[in-house]
């Protein structure tokens, strides 16, 4: 509301118009600052940030406070936060185990190009660890090449497949499947990267054991953040995408790909994991190829709340298909995303982190690829 501190006999008649109009200028401007900023959301934010009525519980393991810091007293700052959130990353990193620093340079070898309707597909390969060499799927929009403005990025991380990067990036599989393709048919410049677990090897058990040769105490899912951040890496190093505007998205064991990057890579801005599995026990995270048998202890005191509040204030979409068959996450993912809210909250409203529950199974329907790209489009802009 505006008002004047000096007497009303001091103020003219023109004096209160001006005073009025300006007045009325101002709450003008400031409605339409509020719509733009409700408008640059996604419009059915509301909906996956609702808290399920009754969202199961159990076998959770520790939930352990995030604002509360070592001598229990109550964290209520940005700046207090970010302190903890050093400590509780540092703590996750000695549990993940080292990997090599500083990370190569890149520099992309190109095996393959083809050209499609709309988009131009290469085959790269590249230095992921230093003399470890990796392959991956650049898709780029051929109107990119025309327009010579820089497009908005995307790591994506392909489902567990013996076709591995082929179905993310369109080289085959199911039209569901081809995530990567379809976003770069949207306009964005994707890079696929290939999962160590089919990198020259003939089995997963065989990926583990030549990584474990290189990094004894390093997990399988240290190895595969440390392969994603790569990804990152080379969306960062072409002239076309914008650093500011990077994402990551994947599916099954990509979608927990896609936790992780988002959790430990600030570079990246937006984020969407379909049906990775949020909760320790709602998929297969003990396998030697993530997180090992450490995390079966009730006791242990780590878990992904922390990793969803490592991410706050970047825009996160869960989507769970519960209710269908084999389905990794839905209601049973919540209690983690309501254990991180409080830190979301520090950075104001709304917290962009939510669940989409589209209750079709371990899959990418047509409607939740739909809901993906808006939510990556909405926040890359």
């Amino acid at each position: 509301m505006c008002a004047s501190t000096l007497p009303e006999n001091n103020w003219s008649a023109l004096s209160r118009s001006r005073s009025a109009f300006v007045c009325l200028l101002l709450v003008g401007l400031s409605s339409k600052s509020e719509l733009f900023a409700q408008s640059s959301d996604v419009p059915w934010l509301v909906e996956v940030t609702k808290a399920p009525a009754n969202p199961p519980r159990e076998k959770l393991g520790r939930l352990d406070p995030l604002l509360v810091d070592a001598s229990g007293q109550a964290i209520t700052t940005r700046e207090g936060w970010e302190r903890q959130r050093t400590k509780i990353r540092e703590e996750w990193r000695k549990f993940l185990g080292p990997m090599p620093e500083p990370r190569p340079g890149v520099k992309l070898e190109l095996l393959k190009t083809e050209s499609l309707d709309s988009v131009d597909r290469q085959l790269v390969r590249y230095e992921g660890e230093p003399g470890l060499f990796v392959e991956g799927y650049l898709l780029r929009p051929t109107s990119a090449k025309k327009s010579g403005k820089q497009r908005a990025g995307i790591v994506a991380l392909h489902q567990t497949t013996n076709a591995s990067i082929d179905e993310v990036a369109g080289v085959s599989g199911p039209d569901s499947m081809q995530i990567g393709l379809k976003l770069a048919k949207r306009g964005l410049v994707v890079f696929c990267p290939r999962c160590f677990l089919w990198q020259d090897v003939k089995s997963l058990n065989e990926a583990v054991t030549k990584h474990r040769e290189r990094h004894p105490s390093t997990l399988g899912m240290a190895k595969m953040l440390y392969d994603a951040v790569r990804g990152v890496d080379v969306l960062e190093s072409l002239p076309d995408v914008d650093k500011q505007r990077i994402g990551t998205v994947g599916h099954s064991l990509g979608a927990k790909e896609a936790l992780y990057l988002a959790a430990f890579d600030d570079r990246v801005k937006a984020s969407v994991a379909s049906e990775g599995g949020t909760g320790f026990r709602s998929t297969n995270w003990d396998a030697p190829w993530y997180l090992g048998p450490a995390i079966r202890d009730e006791n242990f005191s780590l878990n992904h709340h922390q990793l969803l509040a490592f991410i706050a204030p970047r825009p996160f979409l869960i989507l769970g298909g519960e209710s269908g068959s084999g389905a990794a996450d839905g209601e049973r993912s919540w209690p983690l995303i309501e254990a991180a809210l409080p830190v979301w909250r520090l950075y104001g409203e709304p917290a962009r982190v939510g669940l989409l529950n589209h209750r079709q199974g371990h899959s990418v329907s047509p409607e939740s690829f739909e809901k993906i790209a808006q939510w990556l489009e909405a926040y890359l802009r």
